[in-house]
């Protein structure tokens, strides 16, 4: 086992090279898509670059988890537009938003207080996939007219099927010299993940995309030729930075508390599953406090929104770039905060030469990475009724919104379940047995382990002490579900990182629902 880097000032006098050189190339990574994300979710783009500075310099320094990276989330452009949108637009829309996400971090720490992390196990794996690719379909939808570069009234209070059925249109009033960087960009970002050269791919795409989209921006002279939509522009960090939170949208009480729920429970799942992620590529094996890591979001959250920036989470992409980076511990993230402040006070303007068509090509990538195809492949690999789950929250994420879609999914899995024999006496308690014999653990569940119910089980599972034999007997139950399954193996690679050993038996008389490893299990007739 490798030397457990030391943690808070220790961990910084002992790291610091390999944490900087790591926070230097996130903060390359996370500037551009900063900015991108603030400008798609209707917020000034500076609003981004203060969620990560704030996500980096403050949050880390209490944060629960050694190498994720906070800051603002394409998973949240959805719901952070939407709220603009829903208040009113423009800037009452943004000041109103920003009160619904000072009550939503707010909540967030409750979350933590009271050691909710383990919420996200309530929710369906697939349903929770299916929420993230109805996301990568709506970030496409709204970046399309963008990285054509019409005019933005084009696209302004279209949903997002209408957004898909407007691209006609959009190609029609399209700008060939702006969308030209926005194709190259493109390019860049879709194949740097196929480029072999170990030392090349070390430099990021985002980086690439930007020493080439503004000298070609000079070389066009954007500045003189081109509509003021096809720049960026991000003003003065200082003068921008006061109390810009309004709490009037309490007189729209049911969008008020939509919005509340939506930041809350999306930004929380978000954040925990990568998180969960994280721990399982740290080479050190450390495990997070997830609890603690919510409270230091949740106050993250809090200060950004009264001073008017986007909500934050521990964003995967930038933490999975930190951890391949060689980032030791939690001042990666420091230095992430530390650099993009740096460089907004010293070079703002240069920031200000950013085609929005480079931008665009970035936020695309990532809702491409979101619905990838591969995405419904993988779901159908886990089974078919996975699939159905997987669909139905994409489409009532689309049709109507993002909470309505989680809930369908819920609501959808509920019912597979059912159907699949699962007693109603078991929707939400599995009789759960745990005894103690000959220096091992056997736990016994009886009538169905299924999302709704597992909660109940996993409590008990964290209460078995580490480093014994643990036996998971299943023989009683009538179905157990693919989220379930899921659970069980990530419960198996924890205890046995402490040193125990973890053994699921009583399926012999289950069939798979399909030929997946975490395929539901129900019992043969």
């Amino acid at each position: 086992m490798k030397n457990i880097p030391k943690d808070g000032l220790a961990g910084l006098k002992e790291n610091y090279a390999s944490d900087a050189a790591s926070g230097f190339i996130v903060f390359l990574l996370a500037l551009p898509l900063s900015l991108g994300i603030a400008k798609a979710s209707d917020f000034p783009p500076i609003m981004g670059l203060l969620t990560a500075i704030i996500g980096g310099i403050v949050v880390s320094l209490f944060s629960g988890s050694r190498l994720t990276i906070k800051g603002p989330a394409a998973g949240l452009i959805v719901i952070v537009a939407g709220a603009v949108a829903e208040f009113g637009g423009g800037e009452q829309g943004w000041h109103l938003a920003l009160g619904a996400m000072v009550i939503a971090g707010l909540v967030q720490i409750l979350f933590g207080v009271f050691k909710l992390g383990k919420l996200m196990d309530f929710f369906p794996l697939s349903a929770v996939h299916g929420m993230l690719a109805a996301i990568g379909l709506i970030i496409i939808g709204k970046q399309i007219p963008v990285f054509l570069d019409v005019n933005p009234i084009l696209a302004k209070g279209k949903e997002p099927l209408e957004l898909f059925a407007a691209i006609p249109e959009f190609i029609a009033n399209w700008d060939p010299k702006a969308t030209l960087i926005g194709a190259i960009s493109l390019i860049i970002m879709m194949g740097w993940p196929y480029i072999k050269n170990p030392l090349i791919k070390k430099i990021p795409a985002p980086l690439v995309v930007l020493a080439i989209a503004i000298p070609a921006e000079l070389i066009m002279d954007f500045q003189t030729t081109e509509p003021g939509y096809a720049l960026v522009h991000i003003g003065n960090l200082v003068d921008n930075i006061k109390l810009n939170a309004s709490f009037d949208g309490f007189n729209q009480t049911g969008t008020f508390i939509k919005f509340v729920i939506m930041f809350a429970l999306v930004g929380t799942l978000e954040s925990l599953l990568t998180v969960k992620a994280m721990d399982m590529l740290d080479p050190y094996k450390r495990k997070s406090d997830a609890n603690k890591d919510l409270i230091a979001t949740g106050i993250g959250n809090t200060l950004v929104a009264f001073l008017g920036g986007l909500p934050m989470i521990s964003e995967v992409a930038r933490s999975s770039a930190n951890i391949a980076n060689g980032a030791k511990t939690r001042w990666a993230n420091f230095f992430h905060g530390f650099f993009i402040l740096v460089f907004v006070l010293l070079a703002a303007h240069l920031i200000e030469l950013i085609p929005n068509t480079a931008l665009a090509a970035m936020l695309i990538t990532v809702g491409i990475k979101l619905t990838h195809p591969k995405e419904f492949i993988h779901t159908l690999e886990k089974g078919k009724e996975q699939l159905l789950i997987f669909l139905v929250t994409i489409i009532f994420t689309l049709g109507v919104d993002l909470l309505v879609g989680i809930g369908a999914g819920i609501l959808t899995e509920i019912l597979v379940n059912l159907f699949n024999g699962k007693p109603l006496k078991a929707i939400f308690s599995a009789p759960t047995e745990v005894s103690f014999t000959d220096d091992a653990y056997l736990v016994e569940i009886s009538d169905a382990a299924v999302f709704t119910n597992y909660l109940g089980i996993k409590r008990k599972l964290e209460a078995i002490p580490s480093g014994f034999n643990v036996t998971i007997d299943l023989s009683k139950t009538h179905l157990v579900d693919h989220s379930v399954m899921e659970n069980f193996e990530h419960f198996k690679h924890d205890y046995e990182r402490g040193g125990g050993s973890v053994t699921l038996i009583g399926l012999d008389s289950h069939k798979s629902l399909s030929g997946h490893k975490a395929a539901a299990m129900k019992r043969k007739k």
